[in-house]
């Protein structure tokens, strides 16, 4: 009894212990943030990167927040992502473009990353941070996915650029449709062949467009973009 409760431990103490993927780094950049890293077959091919940003119901100064909805609840709820997945917390106002490219340069800095895939998706306060920091930086951006927001139109041109899929509910009395519509028909009319997709989802209120964040529709639209890198 003695030989097979010790080759049972023995037995225990060979199987390689798995590493928890999402990660917290609070200390790094201006922006504290959950990092989930994708398998390591992905990893060591360049991961392509996926940085979600939330809306204001989650800022303030628990990144635990930042798990209540988006990308981080869907991985936690067992959808698998072949990305490095980045979600910052911001404390209180809008987000900020130049503290989002110092956050993104940091994770292409220290882990093996595909330049030419990198994303940026969000909603609510979120979707004006995607409009903004891609509208700012169009050429660090693939694509972008801008759910329930809005944006300036003076970015509309760096917009036309990208890849762009913007969703919003035609019921949303937070950030109402019309904020978008402002910033599609922008795009369109600088660039009236822009790469844009534009759904409105029929019925739809201002929380009920974060399923898009649990379904595959987005990432596998994200993940197939590519940007051409000289």
């Amino acid at each position: 009894m003695r030989f097979y409760f010790l080759f049972y431990l023995f037995i225990l103490g060979s199987i390689p212990t798995v590493q928890a993927q999402l990660q917290a780094i609070t200390d790094k950049t201006d922006y504290p943030f959950w990092i989930n890293l994708p398998n390591q077959e992905v990893l060591d091919n360049k991961a392509p990167i996926i940085l979600f940003l939330h809306g204001k119901s989650l800022s303030g100064t628990n990144l635990n927040r930042v798990k209540r909805y988006g990308v981080i609840r869907a991985i936690e709820s067992g959808k698998e992502i072949p990305a490095i997945v980045v979600a910052p917390q911001v404390s209180s106002g809008a987000w900020n473009p130049d503290k989002l490219l110092k956050l993104l340069e940091y994770v292409q800095n220290n882990y093996n990353t595909d330049l030419s895939r990198v994303y940026v998706c969000g909603m609510s306060l979120g979707g004006y941070g995607t409009f903004d920091f891609a509208g700012k930086y169009p050429d660090k951006i693939t694509a972008a996915v801008a759910i329930c927001g809005g944006g300036n139109t003076k970015d509309a041109c760096n917009l036309a650029t990208l890849p762009l899929w913007v969703i919003h509910g035609n019921r949303d009395y937070i950030v109402p449709i019309s904020a978008s519509k402002k910033m599609v028909k922008a795009i369109q009319t600088c660039k009236p062949d822009a790469n844009l997709t534009f759904t409105i989802v029929k019925g739809g209120n201002h929380g009920s467009v974060e399923r898009f964040f649990r379904e595959d529709k987005i990432y596998n639209w994200m993940l197939s973009q590519r940007k051409f890198l000289p």
